[in-house]
């Protein structure tokens, strides 16, 4: 890494530790847990675009299944749906699912012609109605118990640590069935069909309430670091935050952010070594192949299509294992916060700002929007109310005041024209 990069990491590095000087460390180490995690989403997304030029629209998709990890391996289970056999009901109408989707696709290969399209109709109508026919008695068993604090199955209630590369594994399984049927698409097709899926994914979360309540969230996710009023109520921890001079209620939560800030500093890490011994290794070197010739990596005896589901299952997986860390540090679990807005198109900024097919980029993209899109925001309102302080009271001052919340979309846009404008490759090229 050359001199200016780290001049680079250490501007982001000074930003963030002059808002911990001039303002708060609770929000300066606040900013610095979702920077983490911003810079693996960013990690995740650069793999499939950088290494491979795969144009995924539907990240906020991947970062909700990898969020519904922590409900499903943490929470305890509702044992009452249990006993009642809705969730065992559940379980199996999810089966018969799975088993009609297979019958269709073994149609798909053994049949030809019309007796082809025939099967599949036949199969997928019946099977419709079957799974229908078991899994609606059991949602209604599941959903109507105690509708304002469970109305679904719970989880296993493991540790929450457990959950992380579970969401992986979700994640990854879905983008495994995506790339099966949409990585034969053109780039503008794959587009819009992870757009249309991912979207599919939040709106099945937010109205199958079994799953995870849906639209009336999961709180109290367990979490993997002790509790603010623990730490509060011990004598030890309170004396020695007096040592420093400081409330014991404040060093809580600073305590609380940094050990935070330690398990994402060491996924990070754990990321950044291994995507950088894999874009160095040989399988690197024929990704990057790949991306910038299909046809001439094709003729030289790669398979294209399978390398393209390779590298897109494990972007997925990274940003799914992202989406489970950003549940475990609010613990808890909000289907109605999913948006693309911040889920697909802050993350593509990071990358492009930041600089596509170099990780240490993505890293750098990660930190600095994510630092900006909190900040912006205040910054904002001060310059409005600084405009504006001369003003008399009418709907052209009122105007400019509201026009403030909107400071985050145009601040992006703006720094996403300059970085295009003046080095189009990103703040650190790929070499």
């Amino acid at each position: 890494m050359n001199l200016r990069n780290l001049l680079l990491f250490g501007l982001v590095a000074a930003l963030i530790v002059g808002e911990g000087v001039t303002g708060s460390w609770n929000t300066a180490l606040g900013i610095l847990n979702m920077g983490l995690i911003s810079a693996i989403l960013a990690l995740g997304v650069n793999m499939q675009w950088g290494y491979a030029g795969l144009f995924n629209v539907g990240v906020v998709g991947f970062v909700a299944l990898g969020g519904l990890a922590p409900v499903l391996v943490a929470t305890p289970p509702v044992a009452e749906v249990w006993t009642a056999n809705g969730a065992f009901r559940l379980l199996f109408a999810l089966l018969v699912g799975a088993g009609v989707v297979v019958l269709a696709i073994l149609a798909n290969r053994r049949l030809a012609g019309g007796p082809r399209a025939a099967a599949i109709l036949v199969i997928l109508a019946a099977g419709f109605f079957l799974f229908r026919a078991i899994l609606d008695p059991a949602v209604e068993v599941v959903e109507t118990f105690q509708p304002a604090t469970h109305s679904n199955i719970g989880g296993i209630g493991l540790p929450v640590l457990l959950a992380w590369p579970v969401g992986a594994l979700l994640a990854a399984g879905a983008a495994w069935f995506i790339g099966k049927t949409a990585l034969g698409l053109r780039s503008d097709y794959l587009a819009i069909a992870t757009l249309g899926i991912g979207e599919i994914i939040i709106a099945v979360m937010k109205n199958e309430d079994w799953l995870a309540r849906g639209v009336k969230n999961v709180i109290g996710i367990p979490r993997p670091v002790p509790y603010e009023v623990d730490l509060q109520a011990s004598p030890g921890f309170v004396e020695w935050a007096a040592g420093f001079g400081a409330d014991p209620v404040t060093a809580s939560t600073v305590v609380v952010k940094l050990l935070y800030a330690a398990l994402f500093t060491v996924v990070l890490l754990a990321l950044i070594w291994a995507s950088e011994m894999a874009l160095k290794s040989p399988w690197g070197r024929m990704m990057r192949a790949i991306r910038d010739n299909e046809t001439a990596a094709a003729a030289m005896g790669k398979d294209v299509t399978r390398r393209h589901l390779q590298i897109f299952i494990l972007g997925s997986a990274v940003c799914g294992l992202a989406g489970a860390m950003i549940v475990t540090l609010d613990s808890q679990l909000t289907p109605g916060t999913y948006n693309p807005l911040r889920f697909t198109f802050l993350i593509w900024v990071m990358v492009i700002v930041g600089g596509s097919g170099n990780n240490w980029g993505a890293i750098l993209g990660g930190f600095l929007i994510w630092f900006l899109w909190i900040k912006v925001e205040p910054w904002g309102n001060a310059l409005m109310g600084f405009i504006t302080s001369g003003m008399a009271d009418g709907a052209l001052k009122t105007h400019l005041q509201d026009s403030a919340a909107h400071m985050r979309l145009l601040t992006m846009g703006l720094v996403l024209l300059l970085v295009l404008r003046f080095s189009p490759r990103g703040l650190i090229p790929e070499r």
